[in-house]
Formats: C-alpha cells, structure tokens, sequence
C-alpha cells in the first residue's frame, strides 16, 4: 500500500471514530436525567422561536444549558416541531424526554365546574376567574342557554370559546329532553321549558323533590293560578344575584314582568341556569294534586294540596323558624 493511501485511510477511520464517539456523547447528553427535582408546569408561549424556548426551559431550570437544547433541537431536526401551550414536565427529564413532550402537544388539561342554578352574569364571572382562560365577552350570555356542567380546557382557550361550547351543551341537552317529553305539558316551546325548569332549580337543593316541585308549578300553570316563586322576585329585585336577604312582603308586589306574584304564567324568561336534573324534572313531571309547597326548615318543602293546609304549613314553618 502506497504511503498517501494509508495515511488517507488512516485519516478517515480517525475521523469516523471520532464522529462515531462525538454522536454517542450527544446522545449520552440527550438522554441524561435533567436538573428539575420535581414536575414542574411551563408555558411555551404561541409563536415561539427554539431560542425562546429554551430559555423559557432554563427559567424554569427544566433544562441546564439552552445553547445545548438549541444544538440539540437542531441536531434531531426538532427546532420546528415544537409547539406552544402549557407542559407538565416530569422531574428528571432529559433534552430527549422534554423535547418529546413538546413535540406531541399534551398540554396540561384543567376543568371548571359550573354549579347548577348560577345566573350568566355569575357564570361568566367563574369563568373570568379561571387559570388559563383568556379573553373577554362583550355581553352577558342570555339567561338559560348556559348548561351547568363540568367542563375540561387547556391554558390559552378564550372564555368566549367556553361560552360557545356550554351553549351548544344546552342546547343539544334541551333537545333530547324536548323530543321525550311526556304529554300535556302546559307549555308549546323549548324556550318555555328551560324557563320552568330554572324556577324548579332555584327553588331546591333536593335532588327527589325536582319532579314534585316541578309538578306543583304544572298543576298551577293548568289551573291558571300565579306561581308564586320567591326566586322570581329575587330575579326581578337583583337579576345578576344572589339577593343577599330574605324577600320581605314589600318585595312580593315589586312591578316586575319576572314577579310571578303579580303575573300569571311563566315569567319573559329563565331567571337561572338550570341543570340536567331540573330540565328532565320539567319535562317529566311528577304526577301529583299538590299545589302548594313551603320550606319545612331543613332544606326540603313540605307539599299541599289545599290553600288550608298549605297555611297550616306555613304556620308550622314559622313557629319552627322563630323559636330556632
């Protein structure tokens, strides 16, 4: 062999080993346990370059050094794969571990429970105060068209997006219940449904009294006797809620289209946002003669079928109520 041709060979198998040896050091470095000592939460902001990113890495001492993330990114052709939202990165996660994590786009999830029988203008106050939620509405949503649900969303949706999706929820549940509703119903719409079925949420808390008060209120509809709803006034008196005090007698003859004390029927609208639960209670109502109930002091109501012995009731709730 010519001296040229070995030194030239020689020359290669050095440089491939040392390449070889170099790629083995960058993957030993890829894959090496990161400095975080437990899970920690970062946010890649929408638009970011692989500069911005590890240095948002290094902030959060995820990573150790972001010009190694940089070369690392650019050596396995992931500079322009990762993307935005919020992480939870596990402790101890290598440059290859974080790297895949912001690759897939498994951004933490959050949830928001919207409890039964909150006005709009109290939802989206919920939902203002949500860790993650972004943006503003211009309006309050319409009473009634929100569905009280728990409800799952990732750091950077809007609340006008949340908005969106509880509307369609009460809607789509709305139309269910409306198409196996059970007959002679003393209302023609859906809208008229949802409206009866916030009265029944605000006026309990008891879960097995929603198909009896529901159908005290179908009974007085029929009848065409006033509903008398307390929850009503309270709308009528402060319509973002809650009142804060008791109702005095003042109050039951406030001129108000919502006093169910002073018109007959079904109030203009929904005065809450009702649940599952008061919807399904509406459209399939207890079959009953009550038509009456008053609180029995422990957070259920006591049911009457004559004005007489709905006034003994009540007189019982008062005598219980004064001597407590």
């Amino acid at each position: 062999m010519r001296p040229r041709v070995f030194w030239s060979l020689l020359i290669l198998v050095v440089a491939v080993g040392s390449a070889i040896g170099l790629w083995q050091g960058v993957t030993r470095y890829y894959a090496a346990p990161g400095p975080a000592e437990q899970q920690t939460t970062v946010i890649i902001p929408k638009g970011s370059s692989v500069h911005r990113v590890a240095k948002v890495l290094a902030d959060a001492q995820v990573i150790r050094n972001p010009r190694a993330f940089r070369i690392m990114a650019w050596l396995y052709r992931t500079d322009r794969d990762l993307k935005a939202g919020e992480y939870a990165i596990p402790a101890h996660a290598s440059i290859g571990d974080v790297t895949a994590i912001l690759r897939s786009g498994e951004t933490v999830v959050h949830q928001v429970t919207i409890p039964e029988g909150l006005t709009s203008h109290e939802v989206l106050a919920i939902l203002k105060s949500s860790y993650g939620l972004m943006g503003n509405v211009s309006s309050v949503p319409p009473e009634g068209s929100l569905l009280p649900e728990t409800y799952q969303y990732r750091y950077g949706d809007t609340v006008r997006e949340m908005i969106k999706r509880m509307s369609r929820a009460m809607d789509d549940e709305v139309a269910k219940l409306w198409k196996g509703r059970a007959p002679g119903l003393p209302f023609h719409s859906p809208d008229e449904a949802v409206t009866l079925a916030s009265l029944v949420e605000k006026e309990t808390a008891v879960p097995a009294e929603r198909s009896h008060i529901a159908g005290v209120f179908i009974n007085r509809l029929k009848h065409g006797m006033r509903l008398q709803s307390d929850p009503t006034v309270v709308y009528a008196i402060d319509p973002d809620g809650p009142l804060g005090r008791p109702l005095t007698r003042q109050d039951l003859e406030v001129n108000n289209p919502y006093n169910t004390y002073r018109v007959n029927g079904l109030p203009p609208g929904p005065i809450a946002n009702p649940g599952k639960d008061s919807l399904y209670a509406v459209l399939h109502p207890l079959k009953t003669d009550d038509l009456y109930f008053v609180a029995d002091g422990t957070g259920g109501h006591t049911f009457a079928k004559t004005l007489d012995q709905h006034n003994r009731n009540v007189r019982k709730w008062r005598e219980r109520h004064i001597s407590h």
